[in-house]
């Protein structure tokens, strides 16, 4: 089942009205939530907050989404939307803030203390967006448009934020379009508004909310990079994943990355997207799959016959699927994908074995962005379950990508886009790492079997997931005996060489 989402608020910040400029930030890449992202000043409600009072607000839901708003602008980036802020020195802000960081005293009971006052007119409501049901996070988000106040700055302390800055939206915009930053659907969608309208404030707010998904409508259609679209397909995966990412890239002429799901009402849904692109004019050239597990490719088979297009995937997906999924050609290691149209698209796919013999990741080498199936996954955990799946093979295939002459992104198969490319692949390894040397250790103290061995190594998991840890302590043990690290007898019992 879904989460339900928590309200939270944010506030676009502008400046230079003749020139405009947007405060955006860059979050942590370390967090877990939306890491590396760029967004804007913003957070979850406090209870506290619908206990001040707004100017031109009843009390309530505006009411406290507003203070919300101006709360976490202020926490964050030091800017105070308030009547009377005018009068605070820089030392009494800084006060407030850091109060605030510590948690001591009310937001409402610190404005009173001063004499300031929150005032409704300062914020323009330019939409809500509910984030899709396949995150293991989710928010009903208000967003809020409001000017720089006169005499004050915008300053990011050190993190959950990484940096703040001012930026012109048309620059922003070119940023995410050679794939240097990454940014969810509500941030782009401002900054495409904003690089539109922003020398017209008057037609902002009607911009702002011209579509149904600024309007807390079902976010379905997510471009995370410039023409590679986002398509959350429901299907019979592995908890906590409730959803396998189909990916549709390309201009006029598209790609189609995984059709994943079994479910007819999915497929459907997955049709009219696909229909609404090719209603544009466009058309598609092929499908590709990254492996055989049924949840990447249970849709496959209905596409092809729907849109009269081939499939293609790697020589040992394809025997793997026999006859279930029809495959028409093979991939091979390094195969080149050319999309013409803006920007254009170069892909080169890249067989990283190890969750299954056959895995394919697709590598966009204009933008650094790698869309990596069940290599790298943004929710949950890679299985690497023998004979299948090897772990020599699959650190192998991560250092692989680590390899290459430019990392920016990752789009897994699961869960939302990795901003920190080559930090994430890094934590893989280390992790991996971690694990084995706690298995050679169990060993050396005598576990000699799997079983025996996952109390030892797998502390930190949860007894409903020791059935996948077992086959994962039986993959690191396979490479541990491959290395000559340790030795397994006749009778299958391992112990240190």
């Amino acid at each position: 089942m879904p989460s339900t989402p928590k309200d939270a608020a944010a506030i676009i910040l502008l400046k230079d009205p003749k020139d405009p400029k947007v405060f955006w930030v860059k979050r942590n890449p370390k967090l877990a939530f939306m890491g590396g992202y760029y967004a804007f000043p913003g957070g979850q409600v406090d209870p506290n907050d619908a206990d001040a009072h707004v100017i031109g607000c009843e009390p309530g839901a505006e009411s406290a989404m507003r203070t919300c708003a101006v709360r976490e602008l202020f926490e964050e980036a030091g800017v105070l939307l308030a009547r009377g802020a005018k009068q605070l020195s820089p030392d009494k802000s800084d006060f407030i803030r850091e109060a605030l960081d510590r948690g001591e005293g009310k937001f409402s009971d610190l404005l009173v203390e001063d004499g300031l006052e929150l005032d409704g007119a300062l914020l323009t409501p330019v939409g809500r967006w509910v984030t899709p049901p396949f995150s293991p996070r989710r928010f009903d988000t208000w967003f809020f448009l409001a000017w720089l106040p006169e005499n004050q700055e915008a300053t990011v302390k050190p993190g959950e934020l990484e940096l703040g800055e001012w930026i012109r939206p048309t620059e922003a915009l070119a940023r995410w379009k050679s794939g240097e930053v990454i940014m969810a659907p509500p941030t782009l969608h401002a900054i495409r508004t904003l690089a539109e309208h922003a020398s017209e404030p008057q037609t902002l707010q009607t911009a702002f909310t011209s579509i149904p998904e600024a309007n807390r409508g079902t976010v379905r259609r997510i471009e995370f990079g410039p023409g590679m679209f986002f398509f959350p397909v429901r299907t019979p995966t592995l908890p906590p994943a409730t959803h396998t990412n189909c990916y549709v890239i390309g201009g006029a002429e598209l790609i189609v990355i995984d059709p994943a799901s079994i479910y007819e009402e999915e497929q459907r849904e997955l049709d009219t997207f696909i229909d609404s692109l090719l209603s544009e004019g466009r058309k598609i050239r092929e499908i590709y799959l990254t492996h055989h597990h049924q949840d990447h490719v249970g849709g496959s088979n209905h596409l092809r016959e729907r849109r009269g297009v081939k499939v293609a995937a790697h020589r040992l997906t394809a025997e793997r699927l026999g006859s279930s999924v029809i495959v028409d050609r093979y991939v091979e290691d390094g195969e080149v994908i050319d999309l013409a149209g803006d920007p254009g698209w170069h892909i080169r796919a890249l067989h990283t074995p190890g969750h299954t013999r056959g895995h394919l990741c697709f590598y966009e080498e204009h933008t650094g962005i790698i869309f990596t199936g069940d290599l790298v996954v943004g929710l949950g955990t890679v299985v690497i379950d023998p004979p299948e799946g090897n772990m020599a093979r699959y650190l192998e295939s991560l250092r692989k990508l680590l390899a290459l002459p430019k990392l920016n992104s990752l789009f897994p198969a699961h869960g939302p886009a990795i901003a920190s490319a080559r930090l994430k692949i890094e934590e893989y390894i280390q992790h991996r790492d971690m694990r084995e040397q706690r298995i050679l250790q169990a060993v050396q103290s005598g576990a000699d079997t799997a079983a025996r061995i996952v109390p030892f190594a797998y502390t930190d998991v949860s007894p409903a997931l020791c059935g996948l840890a077992e086959r994962s302590t039986a993959a690191h043990l396979e490479k541990l005996v491959e290395e000559g690290r340790i030795v397994q007898d006749g009778g299958g019992l391992f112990r240190a060489s």
